[in-house]
């Protein structure tokens, strides 16, 4: 390809851009779940699974008040059907991802590999847009949660009351400078936060469940209260499917623990082909962490419903968004409770980290690649500044509320969770095994209700679901668009017989026919050679090689370029080439030909009849449309020097 001259970048170009270069290569891309680009020992499964544990385990810190309030007294019921969907839902559906996607590329890679043009593009962009919505919601709701935990510390609550919004904004805008000055391994860091935050909660759940145990009239206070609101054993389980969807935050976590999955060291065996190890022992980290989950889950719904007054779960009580805090100030002081309000913050804080990780591996390795984003979005740190300021309008967009944002986190999690299911069907189908498929396809079946009923009971979460998928697709085509007459061929290959062409005509004038293949006759060829010689005036000696280009997925934006050279009826030399696009196919197959021979190739066209407008639709679109002008204007991007610029005629 054509290089061309610039001026050396200035400082902060450089530090903002740091990676953009490895980002470009083949499948790669950077950020803290990436997957590294030299062989690596990798960590155990165990300390692994604390990296994505502080995204799932970090869910105690509201989920026990978020069940409270949405179920009331049945919340340990409803946490139990949650904990049973989780069990023999989400964790086959994710285990067997895990297999599907052994390098983390996770649920949406899969899905992408099943539609193609267009429509497949569209399809992977919403879904780009649910997982912008749960990982960003994900940052902004933990460290909204976090300020809360803050802000109801009996020590500061009299100094930092009312400061809610501001101290959010603040651990957002760290967590962004974290990234700016490079956010390198955190396996270390993630195993100390869950290791001691698992610890204090098991404390925790230990003197609730005593207290509990001690007071035998709780229990009975409760069933006497369950019994009378709901009537029988059916109808509380009746009632806790339908509230279900409300709890389903926590289901978060399983998306990213498939991303992770570049860091379970795996067996010595293992081969990027087949990473066996590297699967087994994820699918180990998944069942460990739902399976702590669980546990945890139920314990703190049952010990929080059982122990703290409905009303302070309410908005502005002193249990709404942090349940086990308050148990921890309650029963045991306000020193042990201030040491669980830290660790709860930090792990809170931790978990924005892990999401903001998993946006800066998501968007990179789809939206560059489909042309939709500028060069920029492959390198981390301007990534970082978008999304950190999108976090800051979503902040302020909810004032800083845990509950406000449960609907649209839940409906970002949910969706994820529906698209894996359903991938794992197809693949499951695909691979002839007609009892999982069964089971994936009733599992997706429940994940699909609970999403519907999730979206009909709080719309709010699709509509920032919507918000984030139309800004997605917005600025995807207004990319593309922007780029429309970039040279976007990584590599062009010529086999031996073009090669031989290419070589053969270096010795005098190098001329080339773009022609559209039709019949591939005798008279075909013969008929376009007059007619460019008549349209430009040509002697009959001049000789020339035809270059036809076949559009294979004209949706697709990078891509190389193999050349393959022939004769036809022993006299017309041709070379075939297959890309997205015509124009780009021919303006690069001109710069390959000049860098190899030094001599400056020449093309002719005939014009395209047709309006321009929507000549230049059906090029943007399908790769076609009004070739000729378009063939040049590629070349004048990607060849500033007149004088090496190869030459386009039409006629």
């Amino acid at each position: 390809m054509a290089t061309t001259e610039h001026p050396p970048p200035g400082r902060m170009r450089t530090w903002m851009l740091q990676g953009l270069s490895d980002m470009g290569k083949s499948g790669g891309h950077t950020g803290p779940h990436a997957a590294p680009e030299a062989p690596h020992k990798g960590q155990p499964w165990y300390r692994v699974m604390c990296l994505t544990g502080v995204d799932y385990f970090s869910t105690l810190g509201y989920q026990p008040g978020i069940a409270a309030l949405a179920a009331g007294l049945l919340s340990p019921v409803a946490t139990i059907v949650l904990v049973v969907v989780t069990l023999i839902g989400a964790l086959p559906v994710y285990r067997r991802v895990a297999e599907e996607s052994p390098h983390g590329e996770g649920s949406i890679s899969m899905l992408e590999r099943l539609l193609s043009f267009w429509q497949g593009k569209l399809f992977v962009l919403t879904l780009l847009g649910f997982a912008a919505t749960d990982f960003l919601i994900t940052i902004t709701l933990s460290a909204a949660d976090a300020s809360t935990h803050l802000v109801e510390n009996p020590h500061l609550t009299e100094t930092l009351h009312g400061k809610q919004m501001l101290i959010t904004l603040i651990l957002v805008a760290l967590l962004g400078a974290v990234f700016l000055k490079g956010f390198l391994e955190a396996i270390g860091v993630a195993v100390a936060l869950v290791g001691v935050y698992l610890a204090l909660n098991v404390v925790v759940v230990a003197v609730g469940v005593w207290h509990v145990a001690t007071a035998g009239h709780v229990i009975t206070d409760w069933a006497d209260a369950l019994t009378a609101e709901h009537g029988n054993v059916f109808a509380m389980v009746g009632v806790a499917l339908l509230v279900f969807p409300k709890l389903a935050l926590g289901l978060s976590g399983f998306e990213t623990g498939v991303a992770v999955m570049p860091h379970v060291k795996g067996d010595d065996g293992d081969t990027e082909e087949r990473p066996q190890g590297r699967i087994r022992d994820t699918k180990k980290l998944l069942t460990t962490a739902a399976l702590i989950m669980s546990v945890f889950l139920i314990a703190t719904s049952f010990i929080t419903t059982l122990l703290i007054p409905e009303k302070d779960f309410e908005s502005g009580g002193p249990a709404n968004g942090r349940a086990l805090a308050y148990l921890a100030h309650e029963y045991l002081g306000n020193a042990f409770g201030t040491v669980y309000d830290v660790s709860t913050i930090a792990i809170l804080w931790f978990a924005g980290a892990s999401a903001m990780a998993g946006l800066l591996n998501l968007m990179p390795r789809y939206l560059p690649r489909y042309g939709m984003a500028p060069h920029w979005a492959r390198a981390v740190r301007p990534m970082v500044i978008v999304f950190t300021l999108i976090a800051f309008l979503v902040t302020w967009i909810f004032d800083a509320d845990v509950d406000a944002q449960g609907g649209a986190y839940a409906t970002g999690v949910l969706v994820l969770i529906s698209s894996a299911a359903i991938a794992v069907t197809i693949a499951a189908r695909k691979a002839g095994q007609r009892g999982w498929t069964i089971g994936f396809a009733v599992i997706s079946a429940v994940f699909l209700y609970v999403t519907v009923a999730n979206v009909i009971e709080r719309p709010d979460g699709v509509k920032i679901g919507a918000c984030f998928i139309a800004g997605i697709i917005l600025v995807s085509l207004l990319s593309r668009l922007a780029r429309a007459f970039e040279l976007r061929v990584t590599s062009v290959t010529l086999d031996d017989m073009a090669q031989r062409f290419i070589r053969d005509m270096s010795s005098r004038r190098m001329r080339f026919i773009a022609n559209e293949p039709d019949r591939r006759d005798k008279a075909e060829y013969r008929d376009k050679i007059e007619q460019i010689r008549a349209d430009n005036d040509m002697p009959e000696q001049e000789d020339f090689v035809f270059v036809e280009v076949t559009v294979t997925d004209p949706s697709e934006f990078e891509a190389g370029l193999t050349v393959r050279g022939e004769v036809l009826h022993n006299r017309y030399r041709v070379l075939t080439l297959e890309s997205s696009s015509i124009p780009n196919a021919l303006a690069a197959l001109l710069l390959h030909a000049r860098d190899e021979t030094g001599c400056i190739p020449h093309i002719y066209f005939e014009w395209t009849e047709g309006g321009p407008f929507a000549n230049f639709l059906r090029f943007f679109l399908f790769g076609q449309g009004e070739v000729a002008p378009v063939t040049r204007e590629v070349l004048r991007e990607a060849e500033p020097d007149r004088t090496r610029r190869p030459r386009v005629h039409t006629g």
